[in-house]
């Protein structure tokens, strides 16, 4: 079997219901996946929850009930619901407390142990719950409000807990040098740049062996460690190993050579040392190759802030969904915000973006094309004649935006590639209003130009429906249904979207409803 384009997101806590900085990458992570399958590549979504751990377990003491019932609660009326919300097609959503992942964290540990990488210590240090991890010192900043005079953690803004326990260690300081050499060796293997140097930094300041257990003494919500079962094993290490136990490397050898190594790891920035330091140091103990890619994005803000529910800045997918659909909330996100950088969210840039690009650049280029086309030529796509200079510009631009948008993929550039897209949508509406075909209607004598304009038009936006399919599924589906019926849009290969002959002269064309109906402010 060939190797399918293997894509994960990071497994979410289920401590509380997702919010847009989830579904953010949720998004980001399947415009990705769709866009290998368009392709015409074996393509694979990896998604799922991390169910162990104290925060977890704090979590559900304080809401009354034990952690496998909150987890599964959260998991069931939150987390599964999220991937219809914001139309996510994964091949797999695994749950750290699955038989499957258990066993086969028992397996990887045992491996490690009985190969040397992993011995019993003691330590001492300051233990953030929020990020289950313990900080060094430049990890924490100054305590304010009910904090001030401690020392809290910089992400959550909370004082650690100082602890002493004797745990399982495995020995990260032996990889120092195998990971800087792994990074030097491949240069895109940490994305984008900023985080590349960001990691290549903290390894060359030195490694320290990592705790990889707790003693039961303190909590029990965990997997056991295999060959002492007073401890269960570190929760983020049982955590990035989902990425294989659902890929099938302990007990589905044939499926784990078409998936391993993944192809693009995409994580937040806050979780990118743990993806890009441990997890490669863990496989190359294990005799297994590291990821090809770990891609670090920004956070999403709201006002200057990183969204958090704890400081109230959460905000529900389905807020966005309800009013706006999951096509304009996808295509939001992708094309607003520069992937690998932070952005900001607002209204007023949602429901201005969704007005002036989606309802009135793209949906009604679609709308008055079909329209015209019904109304000149009883709704049948004419042929074109010869093709003018300002039909072969259209031509050049789809060429354009094709190849650039497929480069911009290859570089995980999901914004530029929409913006590639974006300048076929300028295009046609330009070409559109220059060619007057509701002008040349009124004269016999241009009928050919008029049914070469509207074939013009009609491909073009057959092209951008297969560009923009990762991205909106489902208004393109539509639109395609539209302009092809009859033809499966998932079948078309997006290298070959500006071939020019998607849509066939003598088709009669469906109907087409408002892709983007507008939202009342």
């Amino acid at each position: 079997m060939s190797k399918s384009f293997y894509v994960t997101t990071p497994i979410f806590y289920v401590n509380d219901a997702p919010h847009i900085g989830h579904a953010y990458t949720e998004v980001a992570a399947d415009v990705l996946t769709r866009w290998h399958a368009q392709r015409g590549e074996g393509s694979y979504l990896l998604t799922g929850t991390d169910e162990h751990g104290e925060k977890v377990l704090r979590t559900a003491l304080g809401n009354n009930t034990d952690p496998k019932s909150w987890t599964d609660k959260l998991v069931t009326e939150s987390w599964l619901p999220l991937l219809q919300t914001i139309d996510i097609d994964n091949q797999d959503f695994i749950r750290t407390t699955e038989e499957r992942h258990k066993s086969a964290v028992q397996k990887f540990l045992q491996q490690l142990y009985d190969t040397g990488f992993i011995y019993q210590g003691s330590f001492q240090g300051n233990y953030c719950v929020g990020c289950e991890e313990y900080k060094n010192e430049g990890d924490l900043i100054d305590g304010s409000g009910d904090y001030v005079g401690e020392r809290v953690c910089a992400i959550h803004s909370k004082p650690v807990e100082k602890l002493n326990e004797t745990n399982y260690f495995f020995k990260l300081s032996e990889f120092q040098d195998k990971l800087l050499a792994h990074y030097e060796a491949n240069p895109t293997f940490i994305q984008p740049d900023s985080a590349r140097n960001e990691v290549v930094s903290f390894v060359r300041s030195g490694l320290s062996d990592l705790s990889i257990s707790r003693s039961k003494e303190r909590f029990d919500w965990g997997i056991d460690i295999p060959w002492d079962d007073s401890h269960i094993t570190y929760v983020w290490f049982d955590a990035l190993l989902n990425y294989v136990t659902a890929a099938g490397w302990a007990d589905d050898p044939e499926k784990f050579a078409t998936l391993w190594p993944a192809d693009i790891q995409v994580v937040g920035k806050d979780i990118l040392r743990f993806h890009a330091v441990i997890w490669p140091a863990m496989l190359m103990a294990a005799g297994l190759q590291p990821p090809k890619q770990v891609f670090g994005h920004g956070w999403l803000l709201v006002g200057g802030e990183k969204m958090s529910k704890s400081k109230l800045t959460g905000i529900a997918p389905n807020q966005i969904t309800d009013q706006f659909g999951s096509d304009a909330f996808r295509y939001y996100f992708m094309k607003a915000i520069g992937f690998g950088s932070d952005g900001s969210f607002s209204w007023e840039d949602l429901n201005a973006r969704y007005h002036a690009e989606l309802a009135n650049g793209f949906g009604n280029l679609a709308s008055r094309t079909i329209a015209m086309v019904n109304r000149y030529f009883d709704g049948v796509v004419p042929a074109a004649s010869s093709l003018t200079e300002a039909d072969q510009q259209v031509v050049a631009v789809a060429k354009a935006a094709v190849s650039g948008a497929e480069t911009a993929i290859d570089k995980v550039q999901i914004h530029e590639a929409i913006a590639k897209s974006w300048t076929l949508v300028d295009e046609l509406n330009n070409y559109i209003t220059v060619q007057e075909p509701w002008v040349l209607a009124k004269d016999e004598t241009k009928r050919d130009r008029l049914a070469t304009v509207l074939n013009t038009a009609l491909q073009g936006i057959s092209t951008l429906s297969v560009l923009f399919a990762p991205v909106m599924p489902k208004a393109t589906k539509k639109l395609y249904a539209a302009i092809c019926p009859g033809q499966d849009l998932a079948a078309v290969k997006i290298q070959l979207a500006a071939d020019w002959n998607l849509v066939s002269t003598g088709t009669k064309l469906g109907e087409l409803e408002v892709l983007f109906p507008r939202v009342e402010e």
